[in-house]
């Protein structure tokens, strides 16, 4: 396109990226970006780490202003500018001031939508208090942290254990505010499996945190001036607060482009194609409102998040300014977290996603150092590897731990996109020395393990399997029993692996299942024991992390049980 009117609804990731990028690819086109809020650029994600200190300076997350952009870029900024309608017929937009002024038209060539996303508020008695509040933009931000720089606050409640809500809660008790946080699941960051998050709940915990997990949030209580005073669970527990804040998640702003008649896919977001076209050629949309081709699947879903936002909104904004680019990639939804000392992340499918969607999908988990244990300041991680019982192709990734975590996250990220199984994934060639790394990276034991799964080498055990009536080996020494007995087993028998030779006639044939299963503290001596008595006859599974997840698996699978 030699000229013309490109027209951007939104800014901040997807839409500041649009209109950064069609103004390099093209001098001569008119493009208006129009933003509903006061800014049209900035660092949503930082957002916590102001409020909690550790950005101290608030411009610092200005990413960009309109000044900057009009004078850099000569793009026509216009913020508290809601668009209300679109005509398509027309290639108009009609635009309202948030102030109030009268409506007026934009016509287009070329329409880029970056409506974004907006906090989900449950319809519950209470909620609109003035102290329940969500945290999505600067504003919200201003109010959170004016509240907590007046003092006297008593106690935080935060709803919900996702990205949001733990960086809050992490920031609020870095200000020394005592905080409460209520997750309906029965574990934290209930978008990674319950074995792989036991340990953030410790965590949580120990830096004073009073967790309310498995109930959900049912009204807010108030007092006879209107403000929150205490949050009612289902379970009929009340949790005494100051302040409320809700990191329950998100919902698509797809209001807009339903109205004007766009297709929305069957995950909520608006429905694009590779080059991030609506069902309209002429109109496009990027950020947390659309779908994109979720990479372990294939299918469009909706992802949330700044990375793929920017990508898709420097993509968009692209083509409408040429007619063409390069595709939009296939998303795997990266995302890691700190909460205190520990980290957690995770890309492509968990194993609750894979069953929901109805996956085949098999898991390695190992617990290793992140880097030679010789070394000082070895930290253990645990890694849980998602891969296709059929030709092996690597399928997700969840880490938990210390340093490092996030480069073996991103390291499985770059091999799914490339379409890697977990044989390339066992030989690829990773930076070792013993400050960084060891010889055989946590990654590679993980595709090691999965190999032997796929050359029947070895059979494995769910973590949470129900053990109650299987007949289990622990090669670990006594005292490991003693010190933390295998939970949830009943027919349990202890040799340990370097006297299992001299002790093979102690073996009781399994009761009610073919195959034995063995245990040790992480999985690895359990490996040694498995390969010794399948070559002696025996048919074995060794129990998938060891005593140290089964006991994290097992806490949350006994609660289901329980009620």
């Amino acid at each position: 396109m030699e000229s013309g009117t490109i027209v951007i609804v939104g800014g901040v990731a997807g839409g500041a990226s649009a209109a950064t990028r069609a103004r390099r690819m093209n001098e001569n086109a008119e493009i208006i970006l129009l933003e509903r809020d006061e800014h049209v650029s900035f660092a949503n994600c930082g957002l916590p780490y102001h409020i909690g200190g550790e950005i101290e300076d608030r411009n610092r997350l200005l990413v960009a202003t309109p000044d900057f952009l009009r004078q850099r870029f000569r793009i026509d900024v216009r913020v508290s500018q809601e668009v209300i309608s679109i005509d398509r017929t027309a290639k108009t937009v009609t635009v309202q001031p948030v102030a109030g002024e009268d409506a007026y038209l934009i016509p287009y060539d070329k329409l880029i939508l970056s409506p974004g996303a907006r906090p989900i508020v449950p319809p519950i008695p209470g909620i609109d208090a003035e102290n329940v509040v969500t945290l999505r933009n600067l504003a919200d931000m201003d109010r959170i942290k004016a509240a907590v720089d007046v003092g006297g606050l008593s106690q935080a409640v935060v709803v919900g254990s996702g990205f949001i809500g733990l960086e809050m809660v992490e920031q609020l008790v870095r200000r020394e505010v005592k905080t409460s946080l209520i997750e309906l699941q029965n574990h934290v960051l209930p978008m990674m499996d319950a074995e792989m998050t036991e340990p953030i709940g410790e965590e949580l915990k120990k830096n004073g945190v009073d967790l309310y997990l498995g109930s959900g949030l049912e009204s807010i209580q108030t007092n006879s001036e209107g403000a929150a005073v205490s949050a009612k669970l289902s379970n009929g527990e009340q949790i005494q607060g100051d302040l409320f804040i809700l990191g329950i998640g998100v919902q698509p702003n797809v209001e807009l482009a339903k109205e004007a008649g766009l297709t929305i896919g069957g995950s909520g977001g608006i429905a694009t194609n590779e080059f991030l076209q609506t069902s309209d050629p002429n109109i496009y949309a990027v950020g947390d409102a659309v779908e994109y081709q979720y990479g372990p699947t294939g299918q469009p879903s909706r992802i949330a998040m700044a990375g793929p936002a920017n990508r898709a909104g420097r993509l968009a904004g692209e083509h409408a300014a040429t007619g063409s680019s390069g595709p939009m990639q296939p998303v795997y939804g990266t995302s890691i977290i700190r909460v205190f000392g520990l980290t957690a992340g995770f890309s492509g499918l968990t194993g609750g996603l894979a069953t929901r969607l109805g996956v085949p999908c098999c898991h390695a988990i190992v617990l290793a150092k992140n880097h030679a244990g010789y070394y000082p300041g070895a930290e253990m991680m645990t890694l849980k590897l998602s891969y296709s019982p059929g030709d092996g192709r690597v399928l997700g990734v969840q880490v938990v731990g210390g340093d490092g975590c996030d480069k073996r996250i991103d390291v499985v990220a770059t091999a799914m996109h490339f379409g890697a199984d977990v044989r390339g994934l066992a030989g690829v060639d990773l930076a070792y020395a013993p400050p960084f790394g060891s010889a055989k990276d946590p990654i590679h034991l993980a595709a090691f393990v999965a190999c032997n799964q796929l050359d029947g080498i070895e059979s494995f055990c769910s973590p949470d399997a129900d053990l109650t009536e299987r007949t289990v080996l622990d090669v670990r020494t006594l005292s490991e029993v003693k010190a933390k007995p295998l939970a949830g087993a009943h027919s349990v028998i202890h040799i340990p692996v370097d006297e299992l030779r001299d002790r093979l006639g102690e073996i009781e044939p399994p009761q009610g299942h073919d195959s034995l299963v063995i245990t040790c503290a992480v999985g690895i001596r359990g490996h040694l024991a498995t390969r010794l008595l399948t070559q002696k006859g025996f048919k074995v599974e060794n129990l998938s992390g060891g005593a140290t997840v089964r006991s994290r698996a097992w806490k949350f699978t006994s609660q289901n049980e329980n009620g």
